[in-house]
């Protein structure tokens, strides 16, 4: 993991030799909320800024529709966006929710995911997961996986409806995924993933809680009572 400044933005990456992983932070205040003409602006800043072709977005409706994207295409909606061309992005918006960016370093896709309580109840990560193993034959043992900043279960507590439907969700019955009335999303992916039997070395998890972390500027959504956008994204080399 390092730091990138570009101008009085920051960015963190993770190269992952083929492609690269890039979690924005809220440094200068930078914005990528898609609805108010800063972040549109911002969101094409990037072509320029990391010599990109194009860069694919959703509009996010917390559901696990995946899509492959496709430049010519009206943005379409979803929460798990998947491409394979060279120098084109794709990213989702965070400010609290988990971003998770994937590469399959064999069969050279990439795809980003926005997995908040209702996509991490449904197991987003997960189906992410099977759509590139039955769209693009990846094999789990190929992929390698980029969690990014997200509210950690220090500042994330939940009402006890949303804990129940955790707790009667097959898949989280038996999983210890709460610290009290805390939530911890972290478990969750980890859980995902190792059901998918992603090798533990192949996953790069910053530990990195959007709410109270003192070491980057980032926009949690929780803490600010509504905020700005991150944009978390992943290209190929």
């Amino acid at each position: 993991m390092k730091k990138l400044a570009i101008g009085p933005y920051e960015f963190i990456i993770l190269d992952l030799k083929g492609a690269k992983a890039v979690f924005s932070t809220a440094k200068g205040n930078l914005n990528f909320n898609k609805a108010e003409d800063e972040g549109r602006k911002n969101i094409k800043n990037l072509k320029k800024w990391f010599k990109l072709k194009n860069v694919g977005f959703l509009n996010q409706v917390h559901g696990c529709r995946i899509v492959m994207y496709n430049p010519e295409d009206e943005i379409k909606d979803g929460d798990g966006i998947i491409t394979y061309s060279p120098c084109t992005a794709v990213g989702v918006f965070n400010a609290d929710c988990v971003p998770v960016l994937i590469y399959d370093e064999r069969e050279k896709v990439v795809a980003a995911v926005h997995s908040g309580w209702r996509g991490t109840l449904a197991c987003i990560v997960s189906k992410a997961v099977e759509k590139l193993e039955e769209e693009y034959s990846s094999k789990p043992e190929n992929l390698h996986i980029c969690v990014g900043p997200h509210i950690h279960s220090c500042c994330y507590e939940v009402g006890e409806e949303l804990m129940d439907k955790f707790k009667h969700t097959p898949f989280y019955r038996d999983k210890d995924i709460f610290k009290g009335r805390n939530l911890d999303l972290k478990k969750c992916i980890l859980y995902q993933l190792e059901g998918k039997k992603i090798k533990r070395e192949n996953i790069n998890y910053l530990d990195i809680c959007t709410a109270c972390n003192m070491k980057f500027q980032l926009y949690s959504y929780r803490r600010d009572r509504g905020t700005g956008r991150m944009f978390s994204f992943i290209y190929l080399d």
